[in-house]
């Protein structure tokens, strides 16, 4: 619960009811601004563990902090909050390694459990963002999936159902290293970006194939 969080939002009602709530959960807010630039800066400064922001706010979005957090190696796990469900913007978001994309409508119901799976170092995304990604893809089983051997396949489905490396390892009465090289190996044969959360959000999409 001690966990620092830094929120932005461009709109006051939104932002005092984020922190109030969160604050009233116990979460230590360090820090809150109304545009991007501000935001960035106080990331910067304070070095919060998470940063919740809006996508869309003057000076620097949601992303262009996101992508600067990224090309400046800052560990600031970033949570986007947003309306929007267009999948360039959620690839963007992949691209610049955001850990939690929760639709602004959702936001308060959904803030804790994300808080808590990112902390953990998976990623979140609500669920109906996940349901529009799967509508999209309905119906395609991935090809490369046919390049996975049975254990990696397994692996993939334990992911799927949010396990870490440690719990598949236990799982499978095998070491971390060996779950590690296997997820590195299935990042190669799926041909995604090696960022923390891409394997994850990619088991997550496809969990449906994964029998």
């Amino acid at each position: 619960m001690n966990t620092s969080i830094v929120i932005a939002d461009d709109h006051p009602l939104m932002l005092r009811g984020l922190t109030d709530f969160l604050t009233s959960k116990g979460y230590n807010i360090i820090g809150s601004a109304e545009d991007g630039k501000a935001a960035y800066n106080l990331i910067v400064k304070l070095k919060p563990e998470i940063a919740i922001l809006d996508i869309r706010m003057p000076y620097k979005t949601g992303l262009e902090i996101a992508e600067d957090c990224k090309k400046n190696d800052l560990n600031t796990k970033v949570i986007l909050i947003t309306f929007d469900k267009e999948e360039e913007v959620y690839d963007q978001a992949l691209e610049f390694g955001v850990f939690g994309y929760i639709l602004k409508e959702f936001a308060i119901e959904e803030i804790e459990n994300c808080i808590s799976q990112v902390i953990n170092g998976k990623p979140y995304f609500s669920k109906e963002i996940a349901s529009y990604l799967k509508a999209s893809t309905l119906d395609k089983k991935p090809e490369t999936l046919e390049s996975l051997t049975k254990s990696e396949l397994k692996i993939v489905k334990l992911i799927s159902e949010n396990n870490t490396s440690q719990d598949i390892a236990d799982e499978l009465s095998i070491s971390v290293r060996t779950v590690d090289k296997h997820r590195s190996n299935i990042v190669h044969k799926l041909a995604l970006d090696n960022k923390p959360t891409s394997l994850s959000i990619w088991a997550t999409i496809n969990k449906d194939f994964l029998i």
